[in-house]
């Protein structure tokens, strides 16, 4: 369990990286970072509780961190 937890943390912060890296995004790199790592977490415990989820953790935490960085509004950058 506790692998997992850290491959999920791991995995978000590539994609949050990438993703300002390519322009998908434009908050800036930590931000990004850490809402990937944010909406990875979160779904990792929902994954872990309810059953919720992807066989594959390393999915769910791509799919998680993508979905995370759509639903965060960013209104306030140019």
């Amino acid at each position: 369990m506790f692998p997992v937890l850290i491959g999920t943390v791991v995995v978000a912060g590539l994609v949050g990286y990438v993703s300002e890296r390519t322009g998908f995004t434009h908050n800036g790199y930590l931000q990004s970072i850490i809402i990937c790592v944010g909406g990875a977490f979160l779904f990792y415990f929902v994954t872990l509780m309810f059953g919720i989820g992807f066989r594959a953790p390393g999915l769910n935490a791509i799919l998680a961190s993508i979905g995370a960085l759509i639903i965060v509004p960013t209104h306030w950058r140019r």
